[in-house]
C-alpha cells in the first residue's frame, strides 16, 4: 500500500502537534465535542463522489461543505485525471481549506470522491484522513467510509498476521486489504468479496481509474443516495449535498446494494441474501440535516412529528415552549403546535464561538455552556417553561441549561426529550459513552430528574418514535429501524466487543499492539 500520488501535506501539518493526536479537548467546542466525556452524541462521517464531470473536485468540495455536520475533524478529496490520482487531505473544516482555488487546482480530473471525518476508530492524524488510497493490481483505488465495522479489529489482526502492513489506524483500511487480496478478475467481484467479510454498518464511496462505486451494508444502517448533475452520477450521504450543487435526486442506494458507474452507464449488484432494511433511527432524531430526505422521509417533518407525539404522550401545563438550540428546534415547534403553548426562543445561541475557542482555566471551561447559549430573560422570567431537546447522553449539559433557566427567573422548568432514554452504547459509527456513563443506564427517571434539576422530566416512548415515522409501533419480531441505543437490540454481530480488556467504548484500533 502507498499514498496517492500528489498526496500533499500542507506545511502547517508537518508540525508534531498535527502529526500526532491533533486536538486537545480543552481547545475544542465548549461542550467538549471531542472529549471522551462529552455530553452530546458526536457526528458520524460524510461521503461524496461524482463521475465524469469537468469540475469534479470543486463540486465534491461543495458537497462536503453541505455534509460538514457529519464530521468536523478532517476532510479529504481524491480526484482522477485519466492518468493519475491526486489527493488533498486536511485536518479541520472543509471551508478552511477546500475553499481555496489553489487547493482545487491541485485536484484535476473529471471524477472525485470526498470525505468529512469524525473518527469513531483511529486517531485524529493526517494518515487516518479519508479517502484512503492504495495502488492495487489493475490500478488505484480510493475509498471513503461512513460507519463502523464491528469486526474491523479482528480483521485487522488477521491481516497483520498474514503480512499486511497497515498505514493507518482506521477500520476503513481493512477493506483496501481485503479487495487487494481477493482472488477475482473483475474489480467489482473483488470489492464484493471484501464486503462479504465485513460486519457492522457501512456506506462506502470509492473511485478507481474507471469506476465510481458505492455500497451500503445489508441492513442499510448508514445512508447513501444517488444523484445526477449534468448527466453525471453522484453518490452522497444525504440529499442536502445534492441540493447545494443543484443536482437531481435519483434514489437511495438500497440496503445490501453495490452500485457501479462507468463510461458504459450504471450497474446494480445485490450480493447479499434479501433482508429487511433497518436504517439507523438516529439519522432522523439527530444526525441528518433537517433539510435532508432520508429513506423517503423529510427529516424536518419527522422531527416536528416527534415533538407533536411528545406533546400527545406527555401533556404538561406551561406558559412557553423553549427549544434547546439548535438540536431541539424542530421538535419544539411540533410540541408547541400540538399543545397550543406558545413557542419562544428562550435560549439564544452564539454561533460565533468556534471549535478552537481556548478556555485558559478550568473555571472558565466549566462556564462553557454560557459562552454558547444565553438565556433570553424577557421570555423566561416568571414563566413555567418546557425545554425541548432531542436527547440526553450524560446529562451534564442538560443540568447546566436547567440552571441557566432558573437563574433567568423561570418559575418552573420541565424538560422534554423527543426520543427515548439512551440506555445502550452504539457500535455503528456514533460515538456514545460506555454504558456506565449514560445517564439513563445508571439512573431511573426520578434519579435523572434530580440530576438535571428539572421540575419534571419525560421522554418520548419507543412506540412514539415509530408513530412519528408513520408506523403503528415497534414490532418486537421485526423492528423496522436500528434502535439499539434505546432497546439494546443490536442487529448485527459485535465481534470486536470485548476484544480488548475492558470492552472499549468504541471498537477502537488504538490499543492494537503489532
Amino acid at each position: 500500500m502507498q499514498n496517492a500520488p500528489h498526496d500533499r501535506v500542507p506545511d502547517n501539518t508537518r508540525d508534531a502537534s498535527h502529526d500526532a493526536l491533533s486536538y486537545d479537548a480543552s481547545s475544542h467546542d465548549i461542550y467538549g465535542d471531542f472529549d471522551a466525556h462529552a455530553d452530546r452524541l458526536r457526528e458520524e462521517c460524510g461521503v461524496f463522489g461524482i463521475f465524469g464531470h469537468p469540475d469534479a473536485a470543486a463540486i465534491t468540495a461543495l458537497g462536503l461543505h453541505a455534509l460538514q455536520h457529519r464530521g468536523q475533524e478532517a476532510a479529504g478529496i481524491v480526484s482522477f485525471d485519466g492518468k493519475r490520482f491526486h489527493s488533498e487531505r486536511r485536518l479541520g473544516l472543509v471551508g478552511d481549506t477546500f475553499s481555496r482555488r489553489d487547493v482545487i487546482d491541485r485536484l484535476p480530473g473529471n471524477s472525485a470522491v470526498g470525505h468529512v471525518r469524525y473518527s469513531t476508530t483511529g486517531e485524529t492524524i493526517l494518515r487516518n484522513v479519508q479517502p484512503l488510497f492504495a495502488e492495487l493490481e489493475g490500478g488505484g483505488f480510493a475509498i471513503g467510509h461512513n460507519g463502523n465495522l464491528t469486526n474491523g479489529l479482528s480483521l485487522r489482526r488477521h491481516l497483520i498476521r498474514e503480512g499486511a502492513m497497515m498505514q493507518s489506524t482506521s477500520d476503513t483500511e481493512v477493506i483496501l486489504h481485503l479487495v487487494a487480496r481477493a482472488n477475482r478478475n473483475r474489480f467489482v467481484d473483488r470489492f464484493i468479496d471484501g464486503l462479504r467479510q465485513l460486519e457492522g454498518a457501512y456506506a462506502f464511496v470509492g473511485l478507481t481509474n474507471k469506476k465510481l462505486v458505492g455500497a451500503r451494508d445489508p441492513l442499510g444502517i448508514r445512508p447513501l443516495v444517488i444523484g445526477k448533475l449534468d448527466g453525471c452520477p453522484i453518490l452522497a450521504s444525504e440529499t442536502c449535498a445534492l441540493d447545494i450543487i443543484g443536482a437531481q435526486y435519483v434514489r437511495d442506494v438500497e440496503n445490501g446494494e453495490v452500485v457501479v458507474f462507468d463510461e458504459d452507464g450504471a450497474q446494480s449488484h445485490k450480493p447479499f441474501p434479501p433482508i429487511a432494511a433497518r436504517p439507523c433511527i438516529f439519522e432522523y432524531i439527530y444526525f441528518a440535516r433537517p433539510d435532508s430526505i432520508v429513506g423517503g422521509r423529510h427529516v424536518y417533518n419527522v422531527r416536528k412529528t416527534m415533538g407533536a407525539e411528545l406533546a400527545r404522550e406527555l401533556p404538561t401545563a406551561a406558559d412557553v415552549i423553549v427549544p434547546v438550540p439548535d438540536s431541539g428546534v424542530p421538535a419544539a415547534i411540533g410540541y408547541a403546535q400540538e399543545s397550543g403553548i406558545p413557542y419562544e426562543l428562550g435560549i439564544i445561541r452564539n454561533h460565533y464561538v468556534g471549535r478552537t475557542f481556548i478556555q485558559p482555566t478550568q473555571a472558565i471551561r466549566d462556564q462553557g455552556v454560557r459562552l454558547k447559549h444565553s438565556a433570553n430573560r424577557a421570555v423566561v422570567a416568571g414563566k413555567r417553561i418546557i425545554l425541548v431537546d432531542d436527547s440526553i447522553v450524560r446529562g451534564t449539559t442538560s443540568r447546566k441549561i436547567v440552571q441557566m433557566m432558573r437563574d433567568a427567573g423561570a418559575a418552573e422548568v420541565h424538560f422534554r426529550i423527543s426520543s427515548p432514554p439512551i440506555t445502550h452504547p452504539d457500535y455503528y459509527g456514533i460515538d456514545t459513552p460506555d454504558r456506565d456513563h449514560l445517564l439513563a443506564a445508571t439512573h431511573d427517571l426520578e434519579g435523572m430528574r434530580k440530576f438535571i434539576g428539572a421540575d419534571s422530566l419525560a421522554f418520548l416512548s419507543v412506540d412514539g418514535i415509530y408513530r412519528a415515522m408513520g408506523l403503528p409501533g415497534r414490532d418486537n419480531a421485526k423492528p423496522q429501524f436500528t434502535d439499539h441505543c434505546f432497546t439494546g437490540d443490536y442487529p448485527t454481530g459485535l465481534t470486536d466487543l470485548g476484544a480488548e480488556e475492558g470492552s472499549p467504548r468504541q471498537l477502537s484500533l488504538l490499543a492494537e499492539a503489532i
